[in-house]
């Protein structure tokens, strides 16, 4: 049982809001050190050198790297006013627009806190000048900042394909259709509220400008950052670039965005190389703190333990991809993605391919469940984004509530993902 302390102390930490990756080492290290001795970690320099040499995950710095840059090149402010002048004739369409423009952020740049914070700035106020309803703009820009997640190229996804041994490109293939559902469901469920209640998303006052300009502008605003989307996706689906080698041309693309829209300087590229070597640093350390945590699980028999009981679940395959889906989902509201991903999936996993569970359909149900962490309260990342630049009008109440029906409308399309996955071209 000392795996199951071990497993549990971590947890407890973790809550208690000690940091990810000491939290991690040191659990390691204190349980490791006390049922094995020192000599266990004789074998971590070897494990490090393993990770260091990785080729998959040296795209994640390359894609952060990529939608830094596009976060500084003004890219989501001038899709934002296009978008709203072209939808702002519907009722809801701001809202709609942010959805939109959302779906191009987290395919252009992959950075759920950069997509969260733009609109939060720019279309909120937006929203509020024009009277929609507090819960449903801040509901909406939350979930449409965390598509990010879903939609290729995904970090979460990079990380589960290096956790699961599957091929990234695999993965991205595979993750767009359900976050093509997604982003119908959101649209959706927007156009439902304005029917019911038109009050609550008022369409814009018309401009002078005519609907052809209006179109030329929305064109002029999208065309750049969806011709770089093509080039790095169309890459991997086509076999032409490894996604390591994409994400390297995602960053080269970004930076002749910054030129194309005026934006680049030296500046400029020191600020996005400094916050993509913190993001990274902060990835890398969680990563490096999981492996001895695993490491020294394994050697206590906690994995063993934890697979026996799991393959005796009642409903067997069925009853653990339930349970498990109901564990990502609580652990969400509490702990972040990276951690998930790094600590729990490496539990999961042989079980999972035990029982002869498609690994892919697997890996894309963990992956839209663990989007659902960013907008789960208390500690919902894209709620604490929103809150520090929201206008002093906005409470946090007012943020939890606006996301409750998106994250019901995330775990419909996890339920049907796991009733239906043949509609989206998996295998059980």
């Amino acid at each position: 049982m000392t795996g199951i302390v071990m497993f549990a102390c971590a947890l407890l930490m973790l809550m208690l809001g000690f940091p990810v990756a000491f939290t991690f080492a040191g659990v390691a290290l204190a349980f490791g050190v006390w049922s094995e001795g020192w000599e266990l970690f004789a074998f971590m320099p070897f494990r490090i050198q393993s990770v260091m040499q990785n080729t998959i995950l040296m795209a994640i710095p390359l894609f952060i790297f990529m939608g830094v840059v596009l976060q500084k090149t003004r890219l989501a402010e001038q899709l934002l006013e296009s978008m709203a002048q072209l939808f702002g004739r519907v009722s809801g369409g701001v809202a709609i627009s942010a959805i939109l423009v959302g779906a191009l952020l987290a395919a252009s740049t992959g950075v759920v806190g950069a997509s969260v914070v733009a609109m939060g700035l720019i279309s909120l106020p937006c929203m509020l000048k024009y009277n929609y309803d507090k819960k449903l703009a801040c509901g909406t820009i939350c979930a449409s900042g965390t598509l990010g997640q879903i939609i290729p190229p995904s970090i979460i996804l990079i990380i589960l394909g290096d956790v699961l041994g599957l091929p990234v490109g695999d993965l991205f293939q595979a993750a767009l259709a359900p976050g093509v559902l997604l982003i119908g469901l959101y649209i959706g469920y927007i156009l439902f509220v304005t029917i019911r209640d038109p009050q609550k998303a008022p369409a814009m006052p018309q401009t002078n400008e005519s609907f052809g300009i209006k179109v030329r502008s929305a064109l002029i605003s999208i065309v750049p950052p969806l011709a770089l989307i093509s080039v790095v996706l169309g890459s991997i689906f086509t076999g032409i670039a490894t996604p390591t080698e994409s994400s390297a041309l995602g960053g080269v693309g970004a930076l002749i965005l910054a030129m194309l829209y005026r934006q680049f300087s030296f500046q400029m590229l020191w600020q996005s190389a400094r916050e993509t070597v913190t993001v990274t640093a902060m990835v890398f350390a969680i990563l490096l703190g999981a492996t001895a945590f695993s490491m020294s699980f394994s050697y206590t028999g906690g994995d063993l333990l934890l697979e026996e009981w799991l393959l005796e679940l009642p409903g067997e395959k069925w009853g653990f991809l339930i349970l498990t889906m109901l564990v990502i989902l609580v652990l969400g509201f509490f702990i972040d993605f990276v951690e998930i991903s790094f600590i729990i999936v490496p539990v999961l996993a042989p079980v999972a391919e035990a029982m002869g569970i498609g690994m892919l359909w697997f890996a894309i149900l963990i992956a839209m469940n663990l989007q659902t962490s960013f907008l789960t309260p208390p500690f919902g990342f894209s709620l604490f984004y929103l809150k520090g630049v929201a206008p002093p009008g906005i409470r946090t109440v007012d943020i939890y509530r606006g996301v409750l029906p998106f994250i019901a409308i995330q775990i419909l399309v996890v339920l049907v993902l796991l009733i239906k996955p043949e509609w989206f071209g998996l295998v059980a």
